[in-house]
């Protein structure tokens, strides 16, 4: 009677051991996986960033230089001279454009943009939110999906663009919001884009796309005037306004796409060196519980010997 109380009390103890142990193998085994996964995301994401780099990089000495030129040129003139994309109006109808990614596994950074945009909403634009005048228009699937749960907010959203983010297909972008807003639909027209500055890096940024701020008394007397201007000084600003337009959201897009890339190689470099200490930590639990095991069977072979001999 003693030799089987003795194997049948320690038989549980050996299954639910030997069951920890194979629990923690494909433990091991899953977070293995998964960092295969975030190592060559971490790579793909780095190697499109070099590429995202210099497009951005090579575009902000351009869209710097249109905008001293229209500064420079529109300093002597009055408001109305800028045409239909200057006019200051009364804030009533504003249209906000936010700009995401389609994808996710990139840290906050779909999502520090929606929280700046409802920030922006609830803080500056709050009387003409209740009276539902406040409307975004997405630029990225994150945004859409977000925005387009609350009624009557979203006002369209432009997900494709990223297949092919070229100047060309940007501008029909530009000129459907220059246009809504020379129709009176919007008196005030922002963007919401992560500004990148380095992969680590990227802050959230709102400019207003329109109307064209005019400029400053500082500025107006650091502008060059000496110009000779054929055709005039009048029709160059209005020829150039809705370049400037144009550049400016184009501009915006190549920052969130070299900020998107900088935030998914940074969230899976850490992702990777997160799943490296799980790793560690479920090898020496594994090699506890192995030795536990181990030494249960021990424990067995004594208690049966004992049994036997007594």
């Amino acid at each position: 009677m003693l030799r089987i109380f003795t194997l049948v009390y320690l038989r549980p103890e050996k299954e639910k051991s030997m069951a920890n142990l194979k629990e923690i193998r494909i433990r091991i085994a899953s977070v293995m996986s998964t960092q295969q996964i975030t190592k060559a995301m971490k790579m793909v994401s780095a190697a499109k960033l070099r590429r995202a780099q210099d497009a951005i990089v090579q575009m902000r000495p351009y869209a710097g230089k249109l905008r001293e030129i229209i500064e420079n040129v529109s300093s002597s003139l009055d408001s109305s001279s800028g045409g239909a994309f200057a006019a200051q109006r009364k804030v009533e109808k504003v249209l906000i454009v936010a700009i995401t990614s389609n994808r996710g596994l990139c840290g906050g950074f779909n999502s520090n943009i929606i929280k700046g945009v409802n920030k922006r909403i609830n803080e500056e634009f709050a009387p003409q939110a209740k009276a539902g005048n406040v409307k975004v228009l997405s630029i990225g699937k994150k945004a859409s999906e977000s925005f387009s749960k609350k009624s009557n907010m979203s006002v369209g959203d432009y997900n494709t663009v990223y297949a092919a983010l070229t100047f060309d297909n940007v501008a029909p972008i530009a000129e459907k919001i220059m246009a809504d807003f020379a129709a009176g639909n919007y008196d005030r027209v922002e963007i919401v884009y992560n500004l990148f500055k380095n992969a680590a890096v990227q802050y959230v940024t709102t400019e207003q796309l329109l109307p064209i701020t005019p400029p400053s008394k500082n500025e107006k007397s650091k502008a060059v005037n000496d110009y000779i201007f054929e055709p005039s000084k009048e029709q160059i600003v209005t020829d150039l306004i809705p370049r400037s337009i144009k550049t400016q959201l184009y501009k915006a897009l190549l920052d969130s796409h070299a900020s998107e890339h900088g935030a998914r190689m940074t969230a899976m470099s850490k992702a990777t060196d997160n799943a490296q200490e799980l790793l560690r930590d479920l090898r020496i639990n594994y090699n506890k519980a192995r030795q536990a095991s181990i030494t249960n069977e021990i424990l067995e072979i004594v208690a049966g010997a004992e049994a036997l001999n007594g």
